[in-house]
């Protein structure tokens, strides 16, 4: 080959292209990375805040809709409560221009296998869940022997003016209950209900700690001295902090739970707080 077509680098032309490489790397740090970076924070920040926002409004739905008196709280950590899936009124007292024999009463001086439900059932009921009558204080319906007892028929009334359905329990007095003849129904299916914060912490940047829900936990007639363990649904990892404060005033009736929870992750951090209100109305 003659020397002429021979072709290469001169010394002039790789320092451009160092020049021009380090140019370009310096654009990129000064200018791009930033930008990247503080996308991929607010991604984060973002990302966090639903899922926190996600698990407060799981827990709120729950205390919204717990039996009244039934929120216990063991510490700032975790609480219990007894959900409810539906409710309505009962029938307090006969017809008295009809059989008795046709109406179905629940009357709490005596015992009760049977009740006629005033109007629409509110929510659902089904055979195995239970029907709890004037829940005064935490403690009553966790309790198998005081105002609670299981379902185990439901029908129709024998006519309309009677109510529109009839619910057998097993045989049970009930204390007396609201003056409006209230039940609840708690499903079989979940019974006591367990919001547990364990782990929390930051490790390099991340979150190390769980909010769990324990469901199916069953009826524990004595006030939790502790969280409990065991495992359950996760309701949000990367858990830094969490608190849980229930404000339940003498002679109330309602009471209000006040939810905080603080996920960390890739250094980011979220903080929301919410506050929930149950009503003590039995």
């Amino acid at each position: 080959m003659s020397p002429r077509l021979q072709r290469g680098f001169s010394l002039v032309e790789l320092v451009l292209v160092i020049v021009i490489t380090g140019v370009l790397a310096g654009v990129i740090t000064v200018f791009v990375r930033p930008a990247l970076d503080s996308y991929l924070a607010q991604r984060s920040r973002a990302e966090l805040q639903t899922a926190a926002q996600a698990a407060l409004q799981v827990m709120a739905r729950d205390v919204r809709l717990a039996l009244p008196n039934s929120v216990r709280t063991p510490g700032d950590q975790c609480f219990e409560l007894l959900p409810t899936i539906g409710g309505g009124r009962y029938r307090m007292a006969g017809e008295p221009t009809q059989s008795p024999d046709l109406s179905a009463v629940l009357d709490t001086s005596t015992v009760t296998t049977a009740f006629d439900v005033l109007g629409d059932l509110n929510g659902s009921a089904a055979v195995g869940d239970w029907v709890v009558v004037g829940n005064q204080n935490s403690n009553e319906a966790y309790q198998a022997t005081v105002n609670r007892s299981a379902i185990t028929a439901i029908g129709a009334s024998p006519a309309a003016v009677y109510g529109t359905q009839r619910i057998s329990i097993g045989a049970r007095q009930f204390p007396t209950g609201y003056s409006g003849g209230r039940f609840f129904v708690v499903p079989n299916s979940q019974q006591a209900v367990f919001y547990r914060c364990s782990g929390t912490g930051v490790v390099d940047g991340e979150g190390t700690g769980t909010l769990t829900r324990l469901s199916a936990y069953g009826f524990n007639a004595a006030y939790p001295s502790s969280c409990p363990t065991g495992a359950g649904q996760t309701v949000a990892t990367r858990v830094a902090a969490c608190s849980f404060v229930y404000d339940q005033r003498s002679l109330s009736e309602f009471g209000v739970m006040a939810l905080r929870l603080e996920l960390v992750r890739n250094g980011e951090r979220v903080v929301l707080q919410q506050s929930a209100m149950t009503s003590n109305v039995p």
